[in-house]
């Protein structure tokens, strides 16, 4: 299955313990063919930025963060897609922050109706 991400904006309502995308992290996604581009604020992240690759229902992106305190942090992301019961989709994200070298997963959704960003 093919997706399209390009308006998508998302939010992160599960996340990993040792992440620092929580669920007040809203992410705004852009996709040109096969390559898809987010920038992310909200919560601990203060910006963020993630470029990656989609194929099918596989998508996979670097990301550079920094948080509110001021710490610079990047790494690597490898992500499935799939399309909930109510059409909206949702992105299963397994992280790897390479500076601290911890991993993780985190669930990326669409925003729900009537989001307050």
């Amino acid at each position: 299955m093919n997706f399209d991400l390009d308006g998508h904006i998302m939010h992160a309502p599960i996340t990993g313990a040792n992440g620092v995308v929580n669920s007040e992290t809203i992410f705004r996604f852009c996709q040109e063919g096969d390559v898809v581009r987010a920038s992310y604020a909200g919560g601990k992240v203060r910006f963020g930025e993630l470029i990656g690759r989609l194929e099918g229902d596989a998508l996979e992106f670097r990301y550079c963060q920094i948080d509110t305190e001021g710490r610079l942090d990047g790494g690597v992301s490898k992500c499935s897609i799939e399309t909930r019961a109510d059409g909206a989709l949702r992105i299963i994200v397994r992280f790897h922050r390479e500076a601290c070298g911890t991993r993780g997963i985190n669930i990326i959704e669409d925003a729900p109706e009537g989001w307050q960003e």
